[in-house]
């Protein structure tokens, strides 16, 4: 009858926490682990690459890559990201989160490998041969985000249903971290083993012939993480909702449940049965009865995850560029290749280490405490406030005197963006919509972010060149520098605070009870509710 939940959706909701749930952490969380590790180490190359690729004869400074080619670099791996999330998010609902699982991480396996190889030696052969196969490296860890998400959503308890998933994401500052790390030992050791000179003193020697081995080394070991949690991901059951409310088999859920908590559990077909022929069921995605549920929600996800990874994905692709802009990172031409990368590899880890890493688990800790909405709204705001602090008296943070207080308000920044809307962003979507729709939804979700991505990844490289054409990069038109790019990333953290009412609060709810599965008051909405009732 309507309102029944299914015994096996209710075990797993009151299921105290248990070694399933740590190990089901670890084996999404390893894939996120991967992602980000992917995503972002290029940015800790993309100076090597141009050094070698594209060195200029008799130049004052290094050679750099064209802004058409930096583009490509820096952005196809979002392109195909924002490909596997639409793609691999519908297929998990049409074949199961398991089924299509174990296929995003053999695709991240082999393009991270590929990405490392070349098809000749020429500038242009290794750079398409690089962005080839990071759009395919892309589209294996699109589709990680609506699967990760959605099959931790539907593993959980509903008490901490919140941190379980945040605590998936989070392994993303891991990798980030590990990135960096990585970054500075391949980069030491090569340092050590084949010293050079500066760029000022031997513009040629100072990028020595096994600096193209660093880069390819760097991006080829992200496949290794990803490898070691395949077969485990092959032994997960298929989750009980998609089993029981998507498949409509009862038995294999309650079978596949009682083996995870090692308990007897009912199959209860009957109440499948009922659930599936109930008239207020029969809409399909998009339609106007899904729309008038749903609608506002998904706009809420999809426009501040948009807005998100705008202001997260520009910071963090041309965070070296103000590292250098403030002399955090010394002038190129006073270091060679392999020094260049060790530098703007400790920036980024230092980063990560004193905010990136902390504000997730910050989050984990306090999302099920406070809620969804009140850390994306805090977050939003803070992201806001910082990012104005930076931008109005930039010429102050850029001298010498003051640039440690303006890394620490960096820094403040991406920490609430971290115990804010980079990890609310991605829960939220996994929580709130039906079964049949989860992964296609959160998938749509997590598009709109990485289009977001691509506006911030592509756009910025050229809106915070010099307005003086005399001081821009070489190859790249006058933009509106720094500053002014700073003050743009600020209106949009604001415009996040406004969408952010738009999204609803999932704190202790089933999610047959958000999303109204249950068949109980489907029509007043009040499940969904936008702003906790106090």
């Amino acid at each position: 009858m309507p309102g029944d939940q299914l015994q096996v959706l209710n075990a797993l909701d009151v299921a105290k926490t248990q070694w399933y749930h740590f190990t089901a952490i670890v084996i999404a969380g390893m894939g996120f682990f991967t992602d980000a590790y992917d995503l972002f180490c290029i940015s800790l190359v993309t100076k090597l690459l141009g050094r070698i690729y594209y060195h200029v004869p008799g130049s004052h400074t290094p050679g750099t890559l064209p802004p058409n080619v930096a583009a490509a670099v820096n952005g196809v791996a979002f392109c195909g990201t924002l490909t596997g999330q639409l793609f691999f998010g519908w297929l998990g609902d049409k074949l199961g989160r398991k089924k299509v699982y174990g296929m995003t991480l053999m695709v991240m396996v082999i393009c991270s490998v590929a990405s490392g190889l070349s098809f000749g030696h020429k500038p242009k052969s290794v750079l398409a041969t690089l962005c080839f196969f990071r759009f395919w490296l892309g589209v294996g860890i699109g589709g990680d985000y609506p699967l990760s998400a959605t099959i931790m959503s539907e593993y959980a308890n509903k008490k901490t249903r919140g941190a379980f998933i945040a605590a998936v994401f989070a392994m993303q500052g891991f990798g980030i971290m590990a990135g960096g790390v990585f970054a500075i030992i391949i980069s030491a050791v090569f340092e050590a083993k084949f010293p050079a000179p500066t760029y000022a003193e031997d513009a040629l020697g100072s990028t020595v012939p096994q600096a193209d081995f660093v880069w390819r080394i760097i991006v080829m070991f992200g496949a290794l993480p990803a490898a070691m949690t395949y077969y485990s991901r092959s032994k997960m059951p298929e989750t009980a909702r998609y089993t029981a409310l998507v498949a409509k088999d009862a038995g294999q859920a309650a079978s596949d449940m009682a083996r995870v908590l090692q308990v007897e559990i009912e199959s209860e077909q009957h109440i499948v049965d009922e659930i599936s022929n109930g008239k207020s069921k029969e809409f399909s995605l998009f339609s106007k009865e899904f729309m008038k549920r749903h609608g506002l929600h998904l706009l809420g996800t999809t426009s501040t995850w948009f807005l998100l990874d705008i202001a997260f994905y520009s910071q963090n692709l041309f965070q070296k560029d103000i590292f250098s802009a403030i002399g955090w990172i010394p002038p190129a031409q006073t270091m060679n290749a392999i020094q260049e990368v060790f530098k703007i590899a400790r920036a980024q880890t230092l980063i990560a280490l004193c905010s990136t890493v902390p504000g997730y688990w910050f989050t984990v800790a306090f999302i099920d405490v406070i809620g969804r909405f009140a850390i994306q709204l805090m977050g939003f705001s803070f992201m806001t406030v910082f990012m104005f602090a930076l931008a109005i008296p930039y010429n102050h943070w850029t001298h010498k005197e003051n640039r440690i207080g303006f890394v620490v308000m960096y820094s403040l920044t991406f920490f609430f963006a971290n115990f804010g809307p980079n990890v609310t962003t991605f829960v939220v979507p996994a929580e709130i919509f039906p079964a049949r729709f989860r992964s296609t939804c959160h998938g749509i979700s997590a598009a709109s972010g990485k289009l977001g991505a691509i506006v911030g990844a592509f756009g910025f490289l050229y809106l915070a060149q010099s307005p003086d054409k005399n001081k821009t990069s070489a190859g790249y038109p006058p933009g509106i520098g720094v500053r002014n790019s700073l003050i743009m990333l600020g209106v949009v953290n604001f415009l996040g605070v406004l969408f952010t009412f738009l999204v609803p609060e999932a704190k202790g709810k089933s999610l047959e009870e958000i999303s109204g599965e249950n068949g109980e008051n489907e029509n007043t909405n009040n499940g969904n509710r936008t702003v906790p009732i106090v």
